[in-house]
């Protein structure tokens, strides 16, 4: 008797520090901290109903983990030795047990099955879209291309390179709410439309993920994907590469804007001056065509300040702000033989790309952004060559 009161009273001296340490790590967790660990608000169909299926599995999982878990430690108390419990040594395998242990899972399996792949199919339905938009992942950033409406643009990361900071030092400006999430160009679509995305990479596999939209989609070179969705409110939905697509992996986001069909209509008016690959004659004339930029003429002065925003954005996690890099793996652009030397030879590079290294090409970029980004490389970081590239030279070296 002695021995059971002691162990009853052991039991709830521990049941009072179990429950005294959940209690203070609560009051911590609140206090210190809000994680959130649990699937985002969904704002799609298809998310609500993998957060319904996520849901559901979890307490078909919570539901065993108490049964099981149950009659172990009730067979634990039970059947102790200090209770007197002596074990059977004459037991032999049950029959009718097995059988019931192997249905058991089974109907428990179909049960999940059954709801999750109804959800997978829901997921691969792309047909009878409102609209279409091509996503095409690279090395690092995407470019969304509107087809029916014959414009396209890139969307790059925007977080400045101050609140990234260097290997091994710090950030130099405190980090922004929306820290390595921010882009230039958002993918935008109108509310309560179905929208088809066409998923493809143009050098690595990609994934395109925005988990409130239900979307993990890989985007693998030489391949077309499809996946679609339906935003049921207007807003902003953040998400990021979802694969290790080399070093600037987690500087690749991605950023979808949900307006009203009315916002989306101006938008897309907009859109269409500034981006289309068609000269348009009612274009406004403040807006520069892509016909009339590779017509452009620089000034040094002109191309320095575009190139420096653009060597910013693209250029200055390999080759560094000093423009030093880190090599043998990111040469020096300062001092470079091959800066300072003939154009036609950093053009290429730039356009092209260098084989068997980190140095990717940059054919993505327009002619004049190229044309002021190697200006600004030629007359920076101690280098002075004194020339200005223009876009008509980028132009006929893509021929």
């Amino acid at each position: 008797m002695q021995k059971k009161n002691d162990f009853f009273r052991r039991l709830a001296a521990g049941a009072v520090n179990l429950v005294s340490v959940a209690c203070l790590s609560m009051i911590s967790f609140r206090v210190l901290a809000s994680y959130d660990v649990n699937i985002p608000q969904p704002a799609s169909p298809i998310a609500e109903q993998i957060y319904g299926l996520h849901m559901y599995i979890l307490w078909v999982c919570a539901t065993i983990f108490v049964v099981v878990f149950g009659f172990m430690f009730y067979s634990i108390f039970k059947f102790r030795k200090s209770n007197g419990a002596k074990p059977d040594v004459n037991f032999h395998e049950s029959t009718l047990i097995e059988i019931i242990w192997t249905i058991i899972p089974f109907v428990i399996l179909i049960a999940m099955a059954v709801p999750a792949t109804k959800t997978i199919l829901d997921m691969k339905d792309t047909s009878s879209p409102d609209m279409t938009v091509k996503v095409t992942g690279f090395q690092w950033g995407w470019r969304y291309d509107y087809s029916a409406e014959d414009f396209g643009f890139y969307s790059n990361l925007t977080t400045p390179w101050s609140q990234i900071g260097q290997p091994g030092t710090g950030p130099l400006e405190k980090q922004g709410d929306d820290y390595l999430l921010e882009v230039d160009h958002p993918l935008v679509v109108p509310v309560s439309k179905r929208i088809r995305l066409l998923v493809t990479s143009n050098d690595v596999i990609h994934g395109w993920y925005v988990p409130q939209l239900g979307i993990n989609q890989y985007g693998i070179p030489g391949f077309i994907k499809d996946v679609w969705f339906k935003a049921d409110r207007t807003g902003t939905y953040k998400g990021q590469c979802s694969q290790i697509c080399g070093k600037l992996h987690g500087y690749m986001p991605i950023t979808v804007v949900v307006k009203s069909e009315a916002e989306y209509a101006k938008w897309l008016v907009e859109s269409k001056t500034k981006w289309s690959t068609k000269v348009s004659v009612s274009a406004a004339p403040a807006v520069s065509t892509p016909a009339e930029e590779d017509n452009k003429v620089f000034t040094m002065v002109d191309a320095r300040e575009k190139g420096e925003k653009l060597y910013a954005a693209n250029c200055v996690a390999c080759h560094q702000p000093n423009g030093k890099g880190m090599p043998p793996a990111f040469p020096s652009l300062a001092g470079s033989k091959i800066v300072l030397g003939p154009s036609d030879q950093q053009i290429n590079i730039v356009l092209n790309g260098k084989p068997g290294t980190a140095m990717q090409s940059f054919a993505r970029l327009s002619n004049s952004e190229i044309a002021a980004l190697i200006t600004f490389t030629k007359n920076s970081f101690g280098n002075s060559v004194g020339k200005v590239i223009q876009p008509a030279d980028i132009k006929a070296a893509r021929k």
